[in-house]
């Protein structure tokens, strides 16, 4: 069974969608051994440059392309489906398709890959909120009793 986004898409939590892409550590017939410079060129080249800054813009980079889960440091491609040497030299569909490509943290990533639940982050990124007036009072307060401090220390 071939998995892709529009199926992935169409689950709403975290968890399905992690569930839906596991692997449990099937990472496919050979990850490359002696011919890992494939994937070194290919993963430098435009057309892979090209299409993974188009997954990230669809996903919002978000983990798994989950609103709410926005990824703080650096965001990965991940094929949905395992590739190959082969598909990578002929290009086949699973390789560039947005279709067979989403967003992940490397956690989230080596969840999928070795079916271990334990490697993903459990709480979503919060989005910073904006200072309330409380807020804003306690830190010119904080700032003020600095700057004092400063000043005895200075006198």
């Amino acid at each position: 069974m071939r998995k892709c986004y529009e199926e992935l898409s169409q689950l709403l939590t975290f968890k399905e969608r992690y569930e839906y892409l596991r692997l449990d550590g099937v990472v496919g017939e050979e990850t490359f051994g002696f011919d890992r410079y494939l994937n070194q060129i290919f993963y430098n080249s435009k057309e892979w440059k090209d299409i993974r800054r188009k997954i990230i813009i669809r996903d919002n980079g978000c983990d798994l392309g989950l609103d709410g889960y926005e990824i703080r440091g650096k965001i990965l491609i991940h094929h949905m489906n395992p590739i190959r040497q082969q598909d990578i030299l002929l290009r086949t569909d699973l390789v560039l398709n947005p279709e067979y490509l989403i967003t992940t943290t490397l956690s989230t990533h080596n969840a999928i890959h070795y079916g271990d639940e334990k490697l993903l982050l459990t709480v979503p990124n919060e989005r910073r909120k904006k200072m309330t007036p409380a807020h804003g009072g306690i830190r010119r307060e904080l700032t003020w009793m600095k700057i004092k401090s400063h000043l005895l220390v200075w006198w």
